[in-house]
């Protein structure tokens, strides 16, 4: 459900009706005649549609983590808030910038338009910026440009998936351009399975291979993975996040209805 298309059509179909009694319906009243119903409710909920889409558009837009696979960093259930101006201010539903500000950095938690569905929202960690080499080894280690991304480990990490699975993982601290985050590795699963890899538009910048894959970022993309890095569906999987599919940055958790703990965590 394109939720801003709604608001937008929310707000224009309010608006003229406001519009048109003003200039017609108004003028065609008898001053003791009762205002309309349907005239009543626009003039009352067009400023309320107004405020939340120019704030869902311009500055901060809520979402809901429905999976796992940016644990730790996110939980599922997490209501987060994310930044709609830091990258650019873009033109709502249509998704175009029209000013840009600054780009996505390597580290940054990122919501954008799934590649392969446009209609459905993800959210991912940015590894890869824009003509990068991106590389993950068979020990799922990490390099950018050649260069290996330094982590340490931390401790063992167990959490339970979906239909109550318990997950043995390794937990590390990894430094990813400005951002110290964590990560959960499961040594025995393999830095990508092959046989679930799509045939995504560039796939010829990546090569997959028994030791894992590298991929060249192209022009005007981003390569992003999960925090969860053996559980998520991500860059290895369904290609690059072009930039015009970008939606903002993840900042702040503001509730979890199942662990109100998470309340007012920052997301790094």
């Amino acid at each position: 459900m394109n939720f801003a298309l709604i608001l937008l059509i929310a707000l224009l179909v309010t608006g003229a009706i406001w519009l048109l009694d003003i200039f017609i319906f108004k003028k065609q009243r008898k001053a003791e005649d009762k205002e309309p119903l349907l005239i009543e409710y626009a003039k009352s909920f067009f400023p309320v549609i107004l405020i939340v889409f120019m704030l869902r558009s311009f500055l901060v837009e809520p979402f809901r983590i429905p999976s796992g696979s940016m644990i730790p960093t996110l939980k599922v259930g997490d209501f987060i808030l994310v930044n709609k101006y830091t990258w650019g201010i873009r033109l709502p539903v249509a998704n175009v910038k029209i000013l840009d500000i600054k780009q996505p950095q390597r580290g940054d938690v990122m919501v954008f338009r799934y590649p392969v569905d446009p209609s459905l929202d993800y959210i991912k960690r940015v590894v890869g910026l824009p003509g990068d080499k991106v590389e993950y080894t068979r020990d799922k280690r990490l390099y950018i440009n050649s260069q290996l991304i330094k982590w340490e480990f931390e401790r063992d990490f167990d959490y339970t998936k979906a239909g109550f699975n318990m997950v043995n993982a390794k937990l590390y601290r990894e430094q990813l351009g400005g951002h110290a985050h964590s990560i959960l590795i499961q040594p025995e699963d393999p830095p990508v399975r092959a046989e679930q890899v799509r045939p995504f538009q560039q796939r010829s910048n990546c090569d997959y291979n028994d030791r894992g894959f590298v991929c060249t970022v192209p022009p005007g993309h981003y390569f992003a993975m999960g925090d969860n890095r053996d559980d998520s569906t991500d860059s290895r999987y369904w290609g690059f996040v072009p930039d015009g599919h970008i939606v903002g940055k993840a900042f702040f958790v503001w509730m979890n209805f199942s662990d109100f703990g998470r309340i007012g965590t920052s997301i790094d």
